[in-house]
């Protein structure tokens, strides 16, 4: 089954909702950096956050997230566009402890809750728009929540869940939801809204037992009325030409200096995991064109 994600509409267009299934793009994510158990789940559930995100801009609009909790993870890093095309990576992919005593993934203690969760989206103006919220439980999802309302005064719930195998480390399913009310909406649908969210299944179940993003949306809203379906793809924007324009960029005292002291040159794309490599000669033809 393919990854896509839906966009929603219920209660009289009071309400909006989002939910996607991410399965093969995180696991796409965790084949390419190796990732162990805990680290795929906190690096899942951020990016299949911030792809619902991305489906909330339009055109060549484009959207950052950046968590910072201060724990062995490190910083987990997650972009995506209107399109569907996404891609994530974190500073330490190799981390894993027991389960919790919910007999999940301990994705708290990996994250850390000493820290913010940072927002960037190119918006196509002069500067991009910035917002921020500290993490307040480290488990992803109630930090967007707390960020949607602290930051963008959006009411608004957001789950998120990673499955992995637990020997085998690749990736059993990942989607998630997100759920916002609109300005003015009428204090019985928030009442009706918070009795939904009351008897929701944990996210995790939901994916485990393979509802699609349609049915994650119907056990969310009542009678919901779909907008869109947009496929989801792991897209990594770097490529070899770009990576020999950033060296081109550092200008010929820097290049000289990299050919004399070095004799090659090798960059690494933190997403895609791939590395560029540069011989002498070819950054002697660089330096010689510019």
């Amino acid at each position: 089954m393919s990854d896509y994600l839906v966009r929603a509409l219920g209660y009289g267009g009071h309400v909006r909702a989002f939910a996607a299934r991410t399965t093969n793009i995180v696991e796409e994510i965790r084949r390419r950096h190796d990732m162990w158990n805990t680290a795929t789940a906190a690096m899942g559930r951020t990016l299949t956050a911030t792809t619902m995100m991305g489906a909330m801009l339009k055109g060549d609009e484009r959207i950052a997230v950046k968590i910072k909790g201060g724990g062995p993870i490190g910083q987990i890093i997650a972009e995506a566009n209107a399109d569907g095309e996404a891609r994530a990576y974190v500073t330490n992919p190799h981390v894993h402890f027991e389960l919790n005593e919910k007999g999940k993934l301990d994705v708290r203690r990996a994250v850390g809750t000493e820290g913010y969760l940072q927002v960037v989206k190119d918006l196509g103006m002069r500067e991009p728009y910035e917002g921020s919220s500290p993490i307040v439980s480290g488990e992803i999802g109630e930090d967007f929540t707390y960020y949607f309302v602290s930051s963008e005064q959006t009411p608004s719930a957001v789950g998120v869940g990673v499955l992995v195998h637990p020997d085998e480390r690749y990736v059993l399913a990942a989607g998630g939801f997100i759920l916002q009310l609109m300005p003015a909406t009428p204090e019985h649908v928030i009442e009706e809204i918070e009795k939904q969210m009351a008897n929701l299944p944990q996210v995790s179940r939901m994916i485990g037992e393979g509802l699609t993003p349609e049915e994650i949306i119907g056990k969310v809203l009542k009678d919901p009325q779909i907008l869109s379906r947009t496929e989801i793809h792991f897209v990594c924007t770097c490529s070899e030409e770009k990576v020999g324009d950033a060296l081109v960029s550092l200008g010929k005292e820097e290049l000289s200096s990299m050919i004399e002291e070095q004799g090659e040159a090798e960059i690494h794309c933190h997403f895609c995991n791939e590395r560029y490599h540069f011989d002498k000669e070819s950054l002697v033809k660089m330096r010689e064109e510019m």
